[in-house]
């Protein structure tokens, strides 16, 4: 920095500051006497010409610094000069220094004269290479400086405008001259300023440079936010002193829109990545629209709010939004009716959604959960409408800037609405965001009609399902039964879990239970099927390993649409069959004979039952478990097991003892300890029944059936929604000793006569004295018929129960087929006859023959009417 100058009176006086122009331009002076000698020799001169004082002082300056060749001339000239001749010229001189290079000199040679008169002469000199140089960096600066495209400023160390080229100018009015003197505040809002300030201060001080500093602000006349970067770095006189700051400045507003843009596609993208990945998760249409919510809200707005149309949810098979729907005015000059399901809020307190034109009639916000209408000029019933987007702006005095009504669409059904809003002080909607808030609206609307329609498809299996199953309680004889369904919740798929009770001749009683592997309505309807199929079965009374073998080739033609035999053939050929229609089961199925109280188990892949005799714990029992329908080539096997009077059967599918947190043997653990209640004192495998007298008996023995199902669904960490439940429970209770009447007949024709009388003397012990004289006709012709076509010893047994049960046994294997006698027939009216006196006639297999029976309602049941005279002569 200059010294402070000495000021007196009008005269200034400053010592010349380091890195002056006469540093620059290497301005010298020396004296030549009257001699013609060097008398006076400056500072400068001896770093201009590299030669001291006193190598100089005395000499001819021809003969020191001029070449040889022209030192002639160089006399004359100062010949002249001694005369009083002024001269400027350029002259070559020898550089001592420099290893004898010339170099060039402006001299300004001024006659002058010393004290005593005589002619002298005082010689200024100039380094012409000085001056060149000097005139090619200002030519220099000058094309840089005034053609350079970008703004340019010099501030002083005052921070003050010292220089602006013509492109500032440009942008900010005026001649570049008109600026000097400024300050940044004359171009920028305080804040701004103050911060430009800061930072050329920072730059003055440190030396450090200042590299794409942004600054925001308009152009003189004009409201565009234009956005510059600045890079300053602070300039230094040739000594090193600072004299100022440079700073250069270019227009990147079309960069800074752009990389805005690039950030919004950014942003955008991010979102839509989210809504795929966070958007349909559920198959629950409130959970979808707050999944909806969740991406939108404070990622692309500050409130949002979801209406469906009640009938979406309500389940109406034509939701009203459709786009050929009935005009609106038919739904009272509005709207159909919405649903507020979801509502979402990024600012703190703030209230729900009202926006202008599309509220309620009485001004009040709409909350969640409650059902509403728009007016038919609204902007959301024009959305709803016309399936388009509304952009609707804010009303003064409200918290809500603008607001993005936008339909959902999916499938050319509007399901609902969707309302983007953003609050005062945000940044307003664009194209883009509207574009990215219809997208938003539409991901989120296919999920919804998804979850509509799987939703439907899921109670038609529903319906389809519980259709199937057995109606009311089931009764059998010697059989106190409960059972328990439990179909999956709605955000799962139906399955294929069913469970039978099938009465069979004789008082027996067949239970299934069964489970369909896969889920949907194709599970479902194959479990129809199949359970369709074990009916049928159960009534041809075939064994119930061969009523397996026969679902198995049901259900491996369930998949094949040629049918079950091409499918077993194609099964037995090919090992590579493809097994993606192949429908896979597990089945138990029993038979209880209340007589006997025996029960006769198969098993395809199920689980096994589970067996609780009185005063014992439960266990499971021992039944083969075979392949699983449809799987084929294994044949199955039986058990018999004799029940206990008072124990208590359990059939049940997976879901009730599995689930992803409780492996299988867990789940059979728990279940067997329901059963057993292991809280009751005195049960276990440590506890002694004579020690606890009064110890209760097991919960099948106290509790109801009814109770104990409840009991064990309660017990349980069932998880219940993942899979569906079926449990089937039967406490055994035989039939009676008295309630049987068996006896063995000799093959002889007196042994009809002989079944007569004895079937007479039981109905009438049992009081059944209405039923003797049908009982012994239809006595007689079974009897009569195991003579005529039979073989060995004939057999006859009544059981009585709910129905009275008639069977005629023998070792003969022909079944007895019915057929029209012709009317010259003597014979062949028999079953006819049977068929019209019993409520149901049939024959079995048995072991060592067959059994042909019929069944009568009890008198103090529903019995059927006496046959009429017409129907009796129809026989004959």
């Amino acid at each position: 920095m200059s010294e402070i100058p000495e000021t007196t009176s009008d005269v200034v006086w400053q010592s010349s500051p380091p890195g002056s122009i006469y540093d620059y331009i290497k301005v010298a002076s020396f004296s030549i006497g009257p001699d013609g000698l060097v008398d006076q020799w400056s500072r400068r001169a001896v770093d201009l010409f590299g030669m001291t004082s006193a190598e100089v002082r005395g000499k001819d300056p021809v003969e020191v610094f001029m070449p040889t060749e022209l030192r002639p001339r160089g006399h004359r000239q100062v010949a002249e000069i001694l005369d009083g001749k002024e001269w400027t010229g350029l002259v070559p001189f020898r550089m001592p220094g420099e290893g004898g290079a010339h170099g060039v000199a402006e001299v300004y040679v001024m006659p002058s004269e010393t004290e005593s008169g005589e002619r002298a002469a005082l010689c200024i000199v100039v380094d012409v290479r000085a001056l060149r140089g000097i005139e090619t960096d200002l030519a220099a600066s000058q094309a840089i400086f005034g053609q350079s495209p970008f703004g340019f400023l010099l501030f002083g160390t005052d921070l003050k405008v010292q220089r602006t080229n013509e492109r500032f100018a440009t942008v900010f009015g005026g001649t570049a001259d008109e600026h000097r003197g400024r300050t940044v505040h004359d171009y920028l809002s305080r804040p701004e300023a103050e911060r430009m300030n800061a930072s050329l201060r920072r730059v003055l001080e440190t030396g450090e440079a200042a590299i794409d500093l942004q600054i925001v602000g308009a152009a003189p006349n004009s409201t565009d936010r234009r956005h510059w970067s600045i890079n300053l770095y602070r300039v230094h006189s040739g000594s090193g002193r600072p004299i100022g700051v440079a700073g250069i400045g270019t227009d990147v507003t079309r960069r800074h829109v752009a990389a805005r843009e690039a950030a919004s596609a950014r942003r955008n993208l991010a979102l839509l990545n989210e809504a795929s990945a966070r958007i349909g998760n559920s198959l629950d249409l409130e959970t979808t629209a707050r999944e909806l919510l969740d991406v939108a809200v404070p990622g692309f707005c500050d409130l949002a709010s979801v209406d469906l149309y009640q009938g979406l949810l309500t389940g109406d098979e034509a939701p009203p939004g459709r786009w050929d729907a009935p005009h609106p005015e038919s739904y009272g000059g509005g709207s159909a009716e919405l649903r507020r399901v979801a509502f979402a809020s990024a600012v703190s307190d703030a209230p729900l959604i009202t926006t202008p034109g599309c509220s309620k009639q009485d001004g009040t916000p709409t909350a969640v959960g409650e059902v509403h209408r728009y007016s038919f000029n609204s902007p959301c019933s024009t959305a709803l409408r016309n399936a388009r987007v509304q952009a609707i702006p804010g009303e003064e005095g409200t918290l809500v800037q603008s607001t993005l009504a936008v339909p959902m669409v999916a499938h050319d059904t509007v399901v609902g609405l969707v309302q983007f809003s953003r609050t005062k002080g945000s940044e307003p909607f664009g194209e883009r965001d509207q574009a990215l808030a219809v997208e938003l609206a539409a991901r989120a609307a296919v999920c919804m009609d998804n979850a509509r329609l799987y939703r439907r498809e899921h109670e038609r299996a529903l319906i389809l399902q519980r259709s199937l199953l057995p109606p009311g309680d089931p009764e059998a004889a010697g059989l106190d039964i409960a059972c328990r369904y439990l179909p999956g919740n709605t955000a799962t798929e139906v399955g294929g879990d069913w469970f039978d009770v099938i009465e069979l001749p004789g008082h027996r009683t067949a239970l299934v239970v069964g489970d369909v592997m896969g889920r949907g309505l194709r599970a479902a309807v194959a479990m129809g099927e199949l359970r369709t199929a074990v009916r049928t079965l159960a009534l041809l009374d075939l064994e119930p390993a061969e009523v397996l073998s026969a679902l198995d080739e049901i259900a491996r033609g369930l998949g094949s649409p040629s049918g079950t035999q091409q499918a077993s053939r194609v099964a037995h050929k090919s090992r590579e069959a493809d097994l993606s229609e192949v429908y896979l089961a597990t089945c138990v199925y029993a038979v209880y004979d209340p007589v006997t109280r025996r029960c006769t188990f198969a098993n395809a892949g199920h689980l096994p039952p589970v067996l609780v005799e009185p005063g014992e714990e439960a266990l499971l029992l021992d039944v083969p478990p075979g392949m699983p329908l449809g799987v084929g080539g294994e044949p199955f096997e039986e058990v018999e097991v004799e029940l206990p009077e008072g124990a208590l059967l359990a059939l049940y599918t997976d879901g009730l003892v599995e689930s992803r947190d409780h492996p299988l043997d867990e789940g059979l653990r728990a279940f067997r300890s329901a059963l057993t209640d292991p809280a009751r004192p005195g049960v276990g495998p440590h506890s002694s029944p004579a020690l606890r007298p009064d110890a209760p008996p097991a919960i099948g023995a106290v509790r109801s059936l009814e109770d104990v199902c409840d009991h064990v669904l309660t017990t349980l960490d069932t998880r219940h929604g993942e899979d569906d439940i079926a449990l089937l429970m039967a406490r055994i209770q035989g039939l009676p000793l008295e309630a049987v009447g068996d006896w063995r007949l000799p093959r002889e024709p007196r042994s009809v006569g002989r079944a007569r009388e004895l079937a007479r003397a039981q109905l009438v012990s049992w009081d059944l004295e209405a039923l003797v004289d049908t009982v012994e006709l239809l006595v007689s012709e079974l009897v009569t018929n195991a003579l005529r076509y039979g073989e060995g010893e004939i057999r006859l047994r009544l059981l009585r129960d709910r129905t009275l049960v008639c069977e005629v046994w023998d070792a003969g294997l022909v079944q007895p087929r019915r057929r029209r006698a012709r009317d010259t027939d003597e014979g062949g009216r028999g079953l006819q006859l049977v068929g019209l006196l019993s409520a149901a006639w049939g024959s079995r297999r048995t072991p060592r023959g067959k059994t042909v029976w019929f069944e009568l309602p009890l008198p103090d049941g529903d019995s059927t009417a006496e046959p009429t005279v017409e129907q009796l002569l129809s026989m004959f």
